[in-house]
């Protein structure tokens, strides 16, 4: 299948940082065997990977499983420490727990557990206990219970402070304010303040500036700006603190010849596409941003299955990787830890694993 690549169209009415030159490739090494699991524990689809101030890792995956096939308990959180011997789970038989989504570490080593399956996001204390809870479960008990169902396009009037639909991801400013991409139904951005407090909210579903298409992940800058992979909609989108825009970034750039879906059959051509961008190459699924003076963001897509390296302005300056199932290839990165600019450890849902990825720069 050929692909027509030049002259991307993006659906947006925001201008968008794009790049339609190939950047150099970054050498780089995956460490075998890296995670030590305890001989009668398996990962399931690893859909988060998170690192401590003491470099412990931590993984948020769907296995753990009990229940029918359709209606599985489907998170554990795990940690291990900077070698990858297995440390502990945390938060065994949490109430939360449904369908891992992803987990983070902020810079007080709190750990935050975000789980799509319950609509809540789980602070726990670096002693691995419940500190803060966002969101709410559906109640069980409810006579009509059943997962959350996705039909129409929600209203911004339908939205209740505090309460999530499937949200993705966490991330916070220097003043310890929250931001949660709220995520696949409500498309939206929440803020609380450091005590929890309710502070606002931006975004509703489409296209235009401002809105998204599944906020898949978070985060952001030493300035506080907020950077939002708006997967569906093929773009990065800037915010600062408050929710106002400042740009989107895009990821344009030519296929591989030998470029090929994870799974599924090859995507259309993106010229003139209309549907959904998930899956289509560029498509941010993840994204992650270094410490520092100087910054990086980091960002995946699915398919060509590439991790791309861009300045905060959205100049992208290197690319790594490709789809399959080999250590130094991906099934769907679902998550990005980049505790340094060279040290990435990356989630995947396909392949069953996380992988810890040392980055060449000085070889290309």
């Amino acid at each position: 299948m050929k692909w027509a690549l030049a002259g991307l169209l993006m659906f947006s009415v925001a201008p968008a940082m794009a790049q339609n030159v190939s950047p150099p490739e970054i050498p780089f090494e995956s460490v075998p065997d890296f995670l030590k699991l305890p001989a009668d524990m398996y990962l399931g689809e690893a859909a988060g990977v998170a690192v401590n101030s003491q470099k412990h890792v931590f993984v948020f995956h769907r296995g753990n499983v009990t229940g029918a096939a359709y209606q599985a308990l489907a998170s554990q959180l795990l940690e291990f420490d900077q070698d990858g011997n297995y440390v502990r789970e945390i938060g065994k038989n949490l109430y939360a727990w449904a369908f891992a989504h992803v987990v983070k570490v902020d810079k007080d080593d709190n750990i935050w557990a975000v789980d799509k399956g319950t609509d809540t996001i789980v602070k726990f204390n670096p002693k691995g206990r419940v500190d803060m809870v966002f969101g709410r479960k559906a109640e069980a008990a409810d006579e009509d219970s059943h997962p959350y169902l996705r039909q129409g396009k929600p209203k911004p009037t339908d939205f209740e402070n505090g309460r999530f639909r499937q949200p993705t991801d966490v991330t916070w400013d220097a003043q310890g304010n929250a931001y949660f991409s709220d995520g696949y139904w409500n498309s939206r951005v929440g803020k609380v303040d450091k005590n929890g407090d309710w502070v606002k909210s931006w975004g509703s579903p489409g296209k235009a500036e401002g809105q998204f298409d599944t906020p898949h992940s978070i985060a952001s800058d030493n300035q506080g700006n907020i950077y939002v992979a708006d997967r569906g909609n093929r773009r990065i989108q800037v915010f600062d603190g408050e929710g106002k825009f400042l740009r989107a970034i895009s990821i344009d750039l030519p296929l591989p010849p030998d470029a090929h879906p994870a799974i599924g059959n090859q995507p259309p051509t993106l010229q003139g596409y209309q549907g959904g961008m998930t899956m289509m190459p560029g498509a941010p699924w993840a994204v992650c941003i270094t410490p520092g003076p100087v910054q990086y963001l980091y960002a995946a897509d699915s398919f060509p299955g590439r991790v791309y390296k861009i300045t905060l302005d959205g100049k992208i300056i290197g690319m790594f990787g490709k789809s399959g199932k080999l250590l130094k290839q991906f099934g769907w990165i679902h998550e990005i830890a980049c505790p340094s600019e060279n040290e990435l450890y990356v989630a995947e849902v396909l392949n069953w694993r996380v992988q810890k990825l040392i980055l060449h720069p000085e070889k290309m």
